[in-house]
């Protein structure tokens, strides 16, 4: 698979577009530059150029975005549910008339093909319809005790100001799958992006602005002092709610941070997701479902199968059909709609795909097509199939992140489970079976926190979207989505009815 060649750095649209996002800090309503004035400059993976420089925020610029969020809670948690539907209503509007702007702004930070950048567009905005579905629709409940000696009252309310920590992979779906729920509880928000790719978000709180969000609700922080801002917010006692996308390791330092506030926390960490195939299943359906499970985001997202184990039977089919589709792969800067493999991040996610391969052909894999990294300019690996990867490879233990599709050999259905959880992590798992059966057993028996059957994509905007084990911490997106920005109180009261009936037994007696 070659690169393409002699795709242009830039165009006047694509110029016009980063010219008008904001640049600055978006703290209480307003754009504003940096406390010291520094500044972050934002590349284009492909290309390796400066896309353009934005504020960079130190930790007073955080400690400003807490206390605006701050001082608009009281005000925003009492605001009525429909309005605060509306004003989501109104952000999903503004989406799907910029769609173009947003999938092309996606594609420059971040590297993936455009059509993929206006199917996120598409994901993104679903959180912003769907929460401001669910915003009108939080419930309690009151009833009698058992005992008939009181009433209990069990009521929801906003959990507080919130901080959301989003990953670079998905820019726009990423934030509103956190900002919905959180604004249609109640809750206000300061949201850090990922330094790689944050012009995405500036643009959503552009339009959230537009929509008429009030200031202070929403406050967005770019920075490349991730660390000392994201500490000093986390230990702030005022903080109520820690959202977090990315890796396990980071994620385990946060809920340490975490800890001392005893703050809520929902975090969607890292993957390791079996793809396994049996022999009765639909080979051109569990083809396309590798494709799309594999190279979506160029394999940079958590749920990208990491391991594909295919039985023995059905093995050398599989292994030629995906070979043979992986050939005809176009690689190239994503602003071409032709292209199906952009860049990867930045150069180390390049050294690791690079890594991965080598550590598995030196231990005895094949290496079927791919494999050796592009040179620059950009970031380019190409995609990868790897057959008869051995046990002991380092690409079977680690998240790839990277369009290498690794693929293992089984006998039974014991031999797949097996497989499919020797790991710490358990965020999906992808199963192709005709056999009903087998497909509740795999159900029953594989430790994952979301499980694709006979389907190569997962996530949706109505369904609880998280991991176990390792994987992480609460569910985003589906009814669940909304409750972990709500905390419940319940409250207790006397038998309406007692002194009623007390007196209904003196007249009695």
């Amino acid at each position: 698979m070659a690169r393409i060649q002699g795709t242009p750095v830039s165009s006047k649209s694509e110029t016009d577009l980063l010219a008008s996002i904001p640049d600055g800090l978006f703290i209480d309503g307003t754009w504003r530059p940096s406390g010291n004035g520094a500044r972050l400059a934002v590349h284009d993976p492909a290309t390796g150029a400066c896309l353009k420089q934005i504020a960079d925020a130190n930790v007073a610029d955080g400690r400003a975005a807490l206390n605006a969020a701050c001082a608009a809670f009281p005000s925003w948690a009492t605001t009525p549910a429909r309005t605060r539907a509306e004003i989501l209503r109104r952000a999903f509007d503004l989406v799907q008339a910029r769609a173009d702007d947003l999938a092309l702004l996606m594609t420059l930070e971040m590297g993936k093909p455009l059509a993929e950048a206006r199917a996120e567009v598409s994901y993104g905005g679903e959180f912003l319809r769907w929460f401001s579905e669910e915003a009108s629709r939080v419930t309690g409940r009151y009833n009698a005790t058992p005992e008939d000696s009181g009433r209990m009252i069990i009521t929801q309310h906003p959990v507080g100001p919130c901080y959301l920590i989003t990953p670079w992979n998905f820019p726009l779906a990423m934030a509103t799958r956190k900002i919905a729920p959180a604004l249609a509880a109640g809750c206000t928000v300061v949201i850090k992006p990922a330094e790689l790719t944050p012009l995405t978000t500036l643009l959503a709180a552009k339009i959230f602005e537009d929509a008429g969000l009030p200031a202070g609700v929403l406050n967005v922080i770019t920075t490349s002092s991730a660390g000392p801002v994201s500490e000093a917010i986390i230990t702030d006692p005022r903080l109520r709610k820690l959202s977090f996308t990315g890796s396990t390791p980071v994620g385990k330092l946060l809920l340490a941070q975490a800890a001392g506030g005893v703050l809520r926390t929902s975090m969607e960490l890292g993957g390791n997701a079996p793809f396994i195939v049996f022999g009765d299943a639909d080979l051109d359906r569990a083809v396309d479902g590798a494709i799309a499970a594999k190279f979506r985001n160029i394999g940079q997202a958590c749920t990208a199968a990491n391991r594909f184990i295919i039985h023995h039977d059905v093995v050398d089919e599989f292994t030629r059909r995906v070979t043979e589709l992986v050939r005809t792969f176009a690689m190239g800067r994503g602003t071409e709609d032709h292209i199906t493999i952009g860049p990867l991040i930045d150069d180390r996610a390049v050294q690791k795909a690079a890594d991965l391969v080598s550590d598995a052909t030196d231990r005895g894999a094949s290496l079927l097509v791919g494999g050796t990294a592009v040179d620059g300019p950009g970031s380019f690996f190409p995609a990868t199939v790897l057959g008869d990867v051995p046990a002991d490879s380092r690409i079977l233990r680690e998240e790839i992140f990277g369009p290498v599709l690794a693929i293992v050999p089984f006998d039974d259905e014991d031999d797949a489970v097996r497989i499919a959880n020797a790991t710490e992590y358990g965020l999906v798992s992808y199963v192709y079976t005709e056999n009903l059966a087998r497909a509740q057993r795999m159900i029953e028996r594989l430790e994952t926190g979301m499980l694709g059957l006979n389907v190569g994509v997962v996530s949706n905007a109505a369904a609880p979207f998280g991991g176990w084990k390792q994987s992480g911490l609460g569910r985003e997106g589906g009814f669940e989505g909304i409750h972990e920005y709500l905390q419940e109180k319940y409250t207790i009261t006397p038998n309406p009815f007692s002194r009623h009936i007390s007196a209904l037994a003196s007249c009695t007696t």
